[in-house]
């Protein structure tokens, strides 16, 4: 009994995996907008007949739904479970690419790729990570966090290129409806494996550090082996903290894969997915990378990092993008740093989430604090864009978006020193309380 057990928890692993590997198609945006951009500019009968300046809406309503949704999505995994809630997932997917397959009305983007999708994929997500939490001990959370959520940033590795050979061969229309069929099938079949694990069920490797005598131990179970409710969690500072904090590292990093294509193409023309594709190994290696960071050194100290390199990524871009004939090698080294810092944010505030809040709640709080992701995704790639057309350039972008991880850095060591304060301060009253008894 004990084998199968352990034997379903990888399972479970695997199937989340293979459900993100689907819905990661939101990384590829860039390549779909590359083609209605070159409608536009080509017209003609059926062509695309759009603002520049929207080019970006659909891909920024989609990460704004797909966020919000998370709230519902993750009270449907909460009660549920995430069996139904995956394959409603894949349904509302599949249904939003077969409608953009039939229209090239602004609209029907915005509803069919923007809420649909968005919506499919809020549920599909949702219910990846928190079943394989479950079965594993809160040693390797971050590390199964980390496989989980890399396949969403894995997609792009396939999805970019076999989305550039079938819009050559059969065009965006029938490259939709190919989606919509095959992301529908997929992420229903991998559905079937999300399972919980029985009640009462514990982990191999569990320890339970409320049984420790170590009173440092018992100090860091205080502050965060706690299951607290959604309206628990937003009347505390820590929460608003820990949301602003996921909005800056999100927002920048989604506002670069949202133009990544566009930025490549002056340097690499047709083969600009590539960027898109190696940015994607970026992102998923720094998921895995990020996690299991977490679990030896810390979330707080990984995240410190990794905003502080995005911050100069953000800052190397200027002079990279902004050059007359920008290098393909630097512009797919920088794309590549940048979805690995971008990833590391996808496998670290779930564990913020697990470790602050407890898994009672776990789908609906996460589901809360995801709004971040969307807003932040949302605001900087619309922005972006619009910058974009005004000036045409992103260093305007960039810029503001490195100062801002920059003060996430400061924000992040501050939150780091206040809860190393609360621990020691909790270590000493139990100290005192063990040495009266």
């Amino acid at each position: 009994m004990t084998q199968a057990i352990r034997d379903k928890g990888k399972l479970v692993t695997v199937a989340g995996t293979g459900i993100n590997l689907a819905l990661g198609v939101l990384y590829t945006w860039s390549i779909f907008k590359g083609a209605i951009r070159q409608s536009i500019e080509g017209g003609g009968a059926g062509a695309f007949n759009w603002d520049i300046a929207s080019l970006n809406d659909p891909y920024a309503v989609c990460c704004l739904v797909f966020a919000c949704s998370m709230i519902v999505a993750g009270k449907c995994q909460d009660t549920f479970g995430p069996r139904l809630t995956a394959i409603v997932g894949g349904l509302l997917v599949g249904a939003g690419f077969i409608w953009i397959s039939q229209s090239t009305a602004y609209l029907s983007w915005v509803l069919g790729f923007g809420v649909l999708v968005g919506m499919g994929i809020a549920f599909g997500y949702s219910s990846a990570t928190p079943p394989a939490l479950k079965w594993f001990p809160p040693n390797k959370s971050g590390r199964i966090a980390g496989i989980v959520v890399s396949g969403f940033g894995l997609a792009s590795v396939y999805i970019a290129p076999l989305a550039q050979y079938l819009l050559g061969a059969w065009g965006l229309s029938q490259t939709m409806l190919f989606f919509g069929i095959a992301f529908m099938v997929v992420v229903s079949l991998f559905s079937l494996l999300l399972v919980n694990p029985p009640a009462g069920f514990t982990p191999k490797g569990f320890v339970d550090r409320r049984r420790s005598g170590d009173a440092h131990r018992q100090a860091r179970t205080a502050i965060i082996d706690e299951d607290l409710s959604p309206g628990q969690i937003l009347s505390t500072a820590v929460f608003w903290r820990v949301w602003f904090l996921y909005f800056i590292g999100a927002g920048a990093g989604l506002m670069v894969i949202g133009s990544v294509a566009g930025m490549a193409k002056s340097s690499m023309g047709a083969n600009a997915f590539y960027a898109v594709a190696i940015l994607a190994v970026g992102n998923a290696a720094g998921r895995i990378v990020a996690g299991i960071m977490a679990d030896k050194i810390g979330r707080s100290h990984t995240l410190a990092g990794v905003f502080a390199m995005q911050a100069l990524m953000m800052f190397g871009a200027v002079g990279i993008i902004g050059a007359a004939s920008p290098s393909a090698i630097l512009l797919v080294a920088l794309a590549t740093v940048i979805g690995f810092n971008y990833g590391a944010n996808l496998a670290l505030f779930p564990t913020f989430a697990k470790d602050l809040w407890g898994m009672k709640h776990f789908g609906i709080n996460y589901g809360i604090l995801f709004t971040a992701w969307g807003i932040g995704g949302f605001v900087m790639s619309k922005v972006s864009q619009m910058l974009r057309a005004s000036t045409g350039s992103y260093a305007n972008s960039f810029i503001a978006a490195g100062v801002m991880l920059m003060l996430g850095v400061g924000l992040i060591l501050f939150m780091a020193d206040e809860k190393d304060k609360k621990r020691r301060q909790i270590a000493r009253e139990l100290a005192a309380l063990g040495s009266k008894t």
